[in-house]
């Protein structure tokens, strides 16, 4: 383990020493020691919002400047459901400002699930301030999109011949776009009245599900070229953050999703599937690997956070058995903290991609934060009362 990991776990070691006690106890509130350790990881990202040098590629640092596209969206999806739970107004006061900045707009892409992202951030400020003129522009969007449907192929190929985004990406053909967009869509219902949105999402969910998930294996292939492909070892390539995606966006959606509506069964079985294989391919360290079926090679923190955040997610809301599932969640938020560096800084967060790739303990990016956040928001919801599952951090999580 290199000597910053190192640091930050022993800077972590009295949150975990917190952690092990708090099972013997009682408790109503959310852990504080979760909450510290989700602000200290929130702060670092929001003091480096106008500096993205730690970005090294510089195609990628432009997107990570865009503030209206899916990588700032990430990070603010996920501090709007820390800022719910931590009760600090400087969390808030972020997000409306960056709101405010933006004028509740949308980039120049009118379909594209990455682009539609942002208006969760969007929903969630016009309900914490009631005002609904916010939603305006998402409204006038997705109202064009219900006027002339797209009926593009989901197949990833062909790209336009002058180069660019694959045709499919009018809709939503990778696993990715299931946190991106149809999350959004909903609670554009939940917020509005207007069943015409949620009628769209769950239309496109169920195509895009039909096309890459594996009945087998019950897991997202990226997109239609992974379908084919196999490893080295003839393994199955399933991207562990392009799964992730999908399992945060179906808590997400799951969360805003009518008790009553026809569809919820189907996706309560689906997200009870996926974590049932989630839950067998955690690594010993508490990490998932950057491709599902491979052993694990080094931590990755993204796809990590977006599992324990569904994992966390759906015992809070009764949709897994604590006792089954909570053994996870500990060891993938212990392994998660340790990889917080002393000043805040998340670390092995694998780069931009379309797949599987190598990840180094220095790389970061807003979106592997927003998982982050999202998992220590569900986390600090479980009360220390139902702690029956807590395991003592292993030396072997060090070997990093």
């Amino acid at each position: 383990m290199g000597t910053a990991l190192l640091t930050a776990a022993a800077a972590l070691a009295p949150v975990e020493a917190e952690a092990s006690s708090s099972c013997k106890v009682e408790a109503a509130g959310p852990e504080v020691s979760v909450l510290a350790v989700g602000a200290k990881v929130a702060d670092w990202q929001l003091s480096h919002l106008d500096n993205f040098d730690y970005v090294p590629d510089a195609a990628f640092r432009r997107q990570t400047e865009a503030p209206r596209d899916w990588i700032q969206a990430a990070f603010y999806i996920g501090l709007t459901q820390f800022a719910d739970v931590a009760g600090q107004s400087r969390y808030k006061d972020a997000i409306l400002a960056h709101g405010d900045a933006e004028r509740w707009g949308f980039d120049q892409r009118p379909r594209h699930a990455d682009a539609d992202a942002t208006g969760a951030v969007w929903v969630w400020a016009a309900e914490q301030t009631r005002d609904s003129a916010k939603l305006l522009p998402m409204k006038a969007r997705f109202d064009a999109v219900l006027a002339d449907p797209s009926t593009v192929s989901l197949d990833f190929e062909p790209v336009p011949p002058t180069g660019g985004e694959p045709y499919c990406q009018a809709r939503w053909c990778w696993s990715d776009a299931l946190f991106m967009a149809p999350p959004v869509w909903i609670a554009l219902t939940k917020s509005t009245g207007d069943g015409r949105y949620l009628a769209h999402a769950d239309a496109e969910f169920w195509a895009t599900t039909d096309h890459l998930y594996d009945q087998r294996e019950h897991l997202y292939f990226r997109d239609s070229r992974f379908i084919a492909r196999r490893d080295a070892a003839d393994r199955k390539i399933f991207w562990g953050r392009g799964n992730g995606w999908v399992f945060a966006g179906l808590a997400r959606i799951l969360n805003d999703l009518p008790a009553d509506h026809p569809s919820r069964p189907r996706y309560e079985t689906l997200f009870k599937q996926m974590a049932s294989k989630i839950h067998t391919l955690q690594g010993e360290e508490g990490y998932w690997p950057v491709s599902l079926l491979e052993p694990q090679k080094t931590p990755e923190t993204s796809g990590t956070g977006f599992f324990i955040y569904g994992l966390a997610w759906g015992i809070n809301h009764g949709q897994l058995r604590a006792a089954q599932y909570r053994s996870s969640v500990d060891r993938g938020w212990r392994a998660l903290s340790a990889a917080v560096q002393p000043d805040g800084k998340l670390g092995w967060v694998q780069r931009v991609g379309a797949g599987p790739d190598q990840v180094g303990k220095e790389d970061t990016q807003l979106y592997g934060v927003g998982a982050f956040l999202l998992a220590a928001s569900e986390v600090s919801r479980l009360s220390a009362a139902k702690q029956k599952h807590c395991l003592p951090l292993r030396s072997s999580a060090l070997r990093w």
